[in-house]
């Protein structure tokens, strides 16, 4: 298992608790430390003194990708599992995850990962647009064509990682490293290569976001990564959501055709936050989640400046990650 960890010093803590909870035989935990500027690396070293599964490397260069990297080269196994310093995990989540690799087709597993505080309105419609990003994951894993994935909850063959040169040409990308690795072992291998589990018991915890700031600045580093894959399908993944929110925007001006165009922009709008409530619904309810009505409808209502506003933010492609700037 391999944890990258750059400047997660306050998340040390919750993480080592995480770990022990894990159920599996014979698990070597690798913790990377990614040159960090606080006290992580040498919180690591203490708690790693307390269990000998863990052993804590850091990272001779920059980025996480280089961190990963030299995680997997340390590896005494060929199944690899990644996730985050911010992240918690049922006690089988390790079982489940690593299963599918009883088919010898599978290199690549990945699962869903989602916010999980919800008692302020700001963190539900984290949770809401996770399940969109959940939604989207599964959609292209069913039909063959995957697209993105979490490298919070990736696991792989150590073979197929090193068939594939690894990073090799993505490593000056700060963002990434998940999407780059799904679509150089798809490429490799084909689709029945890459399995997505959509399930409860498949599910990863991380932090929601602070701020809204963090947020938008989270979402544009993800929303920026489509310019690089050089994939239409990718492209067109990314494009049609944003023309869809400037339709959504737009029908604000059916009001200004009278009492027959109000009707049509409520009429609009009533679809619009039905269908999304019924299918962001039915993705949460199967993670253990409970939205109201009210959630889906405030969201609904934001979420079209939202889209927006990281859209413009991925143009521009300027965005900060752990200290560093793209």
């Amino acid at each position: 298992m391999l944890i990258p960890l750059r400047n997660e010093a306050e998340n040390i803590e919750a993480l080592f608790i995480e770990i022990r909870k894990l159920d599996y035989p014979a698990l070597d935990i690798l913790l990377i430390d990614d040159q960090s500027e606080d006290r992580t690396f040498g919180l690591l070293e203490e708690k790693a003194r307390l269990d000998s599964r863990m052993k804590v490397l850091k990272s001779l260069g920059s980025g996480k990708k280089t961190a990963l990297q030299l995680g997997v080269e340390q590896a005494r196994t060929e199944l690899i599992l990644c996730s985050d310093a911010d992240c918690g995990f049922s006690e089988h989540w390790l079982k489940k995850m690593l299963a599918p690799f009883a088919d010898p087709r599978v290199q690549l597993v990945c699962g869903p990962v989602i916010s999980a505080e919800q008692s302020t309105f700001f963190q539900r419609f984290q949770q809401i647009e996770w399940a969109s990003i959940l939604l989207m994951t599964q959609y292209f894993f069913a039909v063959k064509k995957p697209l993105m994935c979490s490298g919070a909850n990736l696991a792989y063959r150590k073979s197929a990682f090193q068939k594939v040169n690894g990073y090799d040409q993505n490593f000056h990308y700060l963002s990434g490293d998940d999407e780059f690795l799904l679509k150089k072992i798809l490429r490799k291998f084909g689709a029945e290569s890459c399995v997505y589990l959509p399930f409860a018991e498949s599910l990863v915890l991380t932090k929601p976001q602070a701020k809204v700031s963090e947020m938008i600045n989270q979402r544009v580093r993800w929303a920026g990564k489509w310019r690089v894959h050089r994939d239409r399908m990718h492209a067109w993944s990314a494009v049609l959501p944003v023309l869809a929110q400037v339709i959504w925007g737009g029908s604000v001006m059916l009001m200004g055709l009278g009492q027959l165009g109000v009707l049509m922009f409520l009429a609009v709008w009533l679809g619009k936050i039905s269908a999304e409530g019924i299918a962001l619904g039915r993705v949460l309810r199967a993670l253990g989640f409970h939205r109201s009505g009210f959630d889906f409808v405030l969201t609904s209502l934001a979420h079209t400046l939202y889209v927006l506003t990281v859209a413009v933010g991925a143009l521009r492609g300027n965005f900060l990650w752990k200290g560093r700037s793209n």
